[in-house]
């Protein structure tokens, strides 16, 4: 290591406050032994999220976007506390919890109360400026509106469909989306926006007269023309498209995926398992899988993107449901249990249950951070195997 990189990396360790030290110490240590099982598991990362709601910096309604060992609570992140709302009402219907379900009809509330004039919605935090409707985060919204129709009625269907119309007007004519790209990432197209598309099939299966099917399944076919024989998918990164993160590969795969379900059509369920099986080779024994890859499927880092890996292992379980085949099931297992195994069931209520973003905690996705997404793609791929399983129905 050259000498100004490691006197740099000497000046911020002695920066760090203890908690963030001790962190890296014990991830460092290897793996834990402990497991704390699905359910528990699965309890304590929905009682982390409902802290997440209480404590945002923001005190709003939405979902702190994380919890920082260095920097404390943040303020509410509009996106993913839009997709934490279908997971929400999952888990309340799980548990018969009817807290849950009412924290999820907060989240609606504050989201419905940010849209924007023309139905997107803003990119960032809600404090982050500038102001401007995000194509993506849109998407993610739309999964929480469309969810709350479902669950709530009909209060939360006018703010879905103006959503949905934004989305499907602002799409351009190869089904690409460039008109409103995130200020907060690298510029250029993103094959990951197949999971915008997913929110719009959302929609459409509520407002199956509206042309939002057509649509999502207009975007999926583009990005599918960014995908390599050995299902690699060009574009397909925040910030480094040679070395893309398993979290926006997973939200691609996902996308995909929805859109066989969506539509039947064996095209999308090929691809998917062209990505599916590239990641699979990736995967070690143990359940840990790097969390960023180069186009062959090699590791391009030591640490895992812990989101990235239980959003792949939900893909791995859908692909395990419409195949049959065991080596899915397996390797979501795996997996799972690898980053369950990264959770602290028994520590203080700021990280108790919660998802950090990278293993060890100093990895560059989520650098000492617990992220609320990964809380919540936790709990989606766990309620997943558990049903799978026979664990719960």
């Amino acid at each position: 290591m050259p000498m100004k990189q490691a006197l740099g990396r000497a000046v911020e360790w002695f920066k760090l406050p203890p908690a963030a030290k001790r962190a890296v110490r014990v991830d460092r240590a290897g793996l834990p032994q402990r497991d704390p099982g699905l359910e528990r598991a699965i309890d304590e990362a929905a009682g982390w999220l409902g802290r997440a709601q209480d404590n945002s910096a923001s005190r709003d309604g939405g979902v702190a976007v994380r919890y920082s060992l260095i920097t404390g609570w943040g303020t509410s992140y509009p996106e993913t506390t839009g997709y934490i709302v279908p997971t929400l009402i999952a888990y309340a219907e799980w548990r018969g919890d009817a807290a849950a379900r009412e924290r999820a009809r907060r989240m609606l509330d504050w989201l419905v109360a940010i849209q924007l004039p023309g139905g997107g919605f803003q990119g960032g935090r809600i404090d982050s400026t500038p102001v401007v409707p995000v194509t993506f985060n849109t998407g993610q919204i739309l999964m929480g509106l469309a969810s709350g129709v479902h669950a709530f009625g009909e209060a939360y269907r006018a703010p879905m469909r103006a959503a949905a119309d934004w989305l499907a007007e602002s799409q351009d004519p190869d089904g690409c989306w460039r008109k409103h790209p995130t200020p907060f990432a690298k510029p250029g197209e993103k094959a990951y926006e197949t999971h915008v598309a997913w929110g719009l099939m959302e929609a459409a299966r509520l407002e199956p007269d509206r042309p939002y099917g057509d649509k999502a399944l207009a975007n999926v076919r583009w990005a599918l023309g960014l995908q390599r024989p050995n299902g690699w998918i060009e574009h397909c990164c925040l910030n480094e498209p040679h070395h893309p993160l398993t979290h926006t590969l997973g939200y691609a795969l996902r996308g995909i995926l929805e859109a066989y379900r969506f539509s039947g059509d064996k095209v999308f369920l090929e691809a998917g398992r062209r990505t599916a099986d590239g990641l699979l080779g990736a995967l070690r024994e143990d359940g840990f899988l790097p969390g960023r890859l180069d186009s062959d499927w090699r590791a391009s880092v030591d640490w895992a993107c812990l989101t990235g890996s239980v959003q792949v292992a939900h893909c791995w379980l859908m692909l395990y449901q419409d195949t049959g085949e065991r080596r899915y099931l397996d390797a979501a297992m795996a997996a799972n249990t690898y980053v369950r195994r990264t959770m602290d069931p028994d520590g203080p209520p700021e990280t108790r249950g919660a998802i950090k973003g990278s293993f060890p905690i100093d990895g560059e996705y989520g650098r000492f951070e617990y992220l609320n997404w990964a809380a919540k793609f936790f709990i989606d791929s766990h309620l997943l195997e558990g049903r799978i399983r026979g664990l719960w129905t």
